[in-house]
């Protein structure tokens, strides 16, 4: 991408999408890392976003104190340092603009940076003072604004831990500071110098806890926090045209500070996840927007478990279309050289099936009841029938393609009367016999060699007897030995072809088998790679908790210190039953997936037993 284009416009306090954006994300493939920066218009955000994007001008930076940027604007990078990732950088409208007027409008665009960013720029100007801790009002708005589940029994959700998981790391960048970080003669690290302004004054009453209660949302929030302090680039005069300087007339203490943070942004910040440890991709991102802003416009509250399902619904159906369609490849070069012998057949569709299954299994997410998993095994189900069906005609065409040619001499000499004389059945059987030898000598029959065979041996019985009965030179007697050794023949070859359909299915049993462990295999790796991210993020937000409450008790907060113990001890459980509901659901899930094998291999079973006991043509008694 060039240079930034609109992805929310913001157009007399309607916020809507804007398709160009929407177009670009859906087409990016790449998984995302997701910068948004927020602030009080005319403090300087673009600045910084051009930064990142590592180009001098891009979004527009102004020179007045009339806000520039309008709504959400998108810029997407290659990302710096990670290779085959996307960075993608939010430009948001200024908070607080007087032209505005409307502060519902600005808790929008700050809950949507919320919600489509894993890293979130606070950009303001001087210094971390009360006043500048209040003007992140938007914070506490936020229990208003997003939902996280779409039922809850809790209605203080928004004090719950899940509110607060899906929440991005946060970084306070201070422009124009002019302060000494000192605190009581001792120099301090920007960072120490946010935690010293979020610190919470000791006791209770009205005015402490109106101090107390911006800082707590933004510790309880934001538990990842980072800062930095810039010095003003340039003189006063020069602010004015800060995107056409040279780096080198600006300040070296501005240019240091502002190397520092992007190298802080390319390595600190991750990637874009949803509830679940999800990542995401651009197109993913663009479903999530879609959602959000549609929500918005209707009037209606977000809410994070609708949304990802709902971008889970489309990704996991795109899995399923990726997949089969991976599985389709597969088969290609063995389809093109149809009929082939099953065991070629079988190893194709073994191997493509397994290639088809990991590419879903890589790009599906939050498959509920794997109904997705389901729906992919019913098509390649379906598409290999029609490939195994398409082997079976080829092969069947060809082998009476094969035998029509190799028995025309042999049909034209009945028409001719060759065989209508003294002796002619044995001529009949030695062409007979000669046709049967060139077939079987022929390769590449596939998989219906031996009941083609049958049939056609079966077509001749009556041609053959016929001949026989009329040749005067055998005996009657020799006759009756001649139509039992023709009877053998045909019994043996209805025999052969049994054995082959019994192949064929025995075939079609181990590789149900073979598909079954696969797809086995594939989902308790998939299960337990889910719940290794699950137990990754409750224990950031576990560890982050017990942080929070140590610190609550160094500052004497003892009654506040309680609340959050209590709150721990509630997340510990919950997640306990989470897990363990889990388990018993994906257990429940596997133990189906394994019944419903059995019966398949059952029935195949039972139709290779129906096989083998089928009713054969006794031999012909010597009179």
């Amino acid at each position: 991408m060039d240079s930034p284009i609109c992805l929310v416009k913001n157009s007399d306090g309607e916020l809507c999408l804007e398709p160009e954006a929407i177009d670009y994300l859906m087409g990016l493939k790449q998984k995302v890392v997701v910068v948004a920066v927020v602030g009080l218009y005319r403090t300087g955000k673009s600045y910084l976003m051009n930064k990142l994007a590592q180009r001098k001008r891009g979004f527009a930076l102004g020179a007045t104190i009339q806000s520039k940027t309008k709504g959400i604007w998108m810029w997407c990078v290659p990302h710096p340092e990670k290779t085959d990732h996307t960075l993608v950088l939010l430009d948001t409208e200024g908070l607080g603009d007087v032209e505005k007027g409307d502060s519902k409008n600005d808790a929008w665009i700050f809950s949507l940076a919320i919600l489509l960013s894993s890293t979130l720029v606070y950009n303001s100007r001087g210094t971390i003072d009360n006043d500048a801790v209040e003007k992140l009002q938007y914070v506490n708005e936020l229990t208003e604004m997003i939902k996280v589940k779409s039922t809850t029994d809790n209605e203080e959700e928004g004090e719950g831990t899940q509110f607060k998981q899906f929440f991005p790391n946060f970084v306070w960048t201070v422009r124009d500071f002019t302060l000494k970080l000192k605190i009581d003669g001792r120099e301090i690290t920007p960072d120490q110098y946010l935690e010293n302004s979020l610190r919470l004054k000791k006791g209770t009453g009205k005015k402490i806890n109106d101090y107390n209660l911006p800082r707590e949302c933004i510790r309880n929030f934001f538990p990842s926090r980072k800062c930095f302090v810039f010095p003003s680039p340039t003189t006063p005069d020069n602010m004015h045209r800060l995107d056409s300087m040279d780096e080198a007339e600006l300040s070296e203490s501005f240019r240091e500070v502002a190397d520092t943070f992007c190298r802080f942004i390319f390595q600190e910040s991750p990637m874009k996840t949803v509830l679940g440890g999800h990542t995401l991709t651009g197109k993913m991102l663009g479903h999530l927007v879609t959602t959000y802003v549609e929500t918005i416009a209707k009037g209606n509250v977000p809410c994070l478990e609708n949304a990802v399902l709902a971008m889970a619904k489309i990704e996991n159906q795109a899995a399923v279309d990726e997949g089969l369609a991976v599985y389709q490849k597969g088969m290609e070069d063995v389809k093109a050289l149809f009929p082939v012998d099953i065991n070629q057949l079988s190893e194709n569709h073994l191997r493509s099936e397994t290639e088809a299954t990991q590419t879903f299994m890589k790009r599906s997410f939050k498959d509920e009841n794997e109904e997705f998993l389901k729906a992919l095994v019913e098509a390649i189900g379906n598409h290999s029938a029609d490939l195994f069906k398409q082997n079976k005609d080829a092969s069947e065409n060809k082998c009476k393609a094969l035998l029509e040619n190799l028995s025309a001499q042999m049909d034209q000499g009945m028409k001719e009367g060759t065989y209508a004389t003294p002796g002619g059945y044995e001529l009949y059987c030695n062409h007979h016999d000669n046709i049967v030898a060139q077939y079987r000598a022929e390769p590449n029959k596939g998989v219906r060699a031996e009941e083609v065979l049958e049939q056609f041996l079966k077509g001749k019985s009556a041609e053959s007897n016929s001949i026989l009965q009329a040749d005067k030179k055998l005996t009657e007697n020799e006759k009756k030995i001649q139509a039992e050794m023709k009877k053998t023949a045909e019994l043996e070859q209805e025999k052969a072809a049994s054995k082959e359909k019994q192949a064929e299915m025995e075939h079609n049993i181990e590789n149900n088998r073979i598909s079954q462990e696969n797809y086995l295999k594939e989902m308790e790796e998939k299960m337990e790679k889910e719940r290794k991210q699950q137990q990754q993020e409750f224990n950031r937000t576990l560890d982050r908790r017990m942080q929070e409450q140590k610190y609550l008790l160094e500052m004497g907060h003892k009654e506040k210190a309680e609340l959050m113990r209590q709150e721990i001890e509630e997340i510990k459980k919950n997640n306990q039953l989470e897990r363990d509901a889990n388990t018993q659901n994906q257990k429940a899930l596997l133990e189906l997936f394994k019944q419903q094998a059995e019966e398949q291999n059952k029935k195949m079973g039972i139709l290779i037993e129906e096989l083998k006991n089928r009713p054969q043509i006794p031999p012909c008694n010597v009179m």
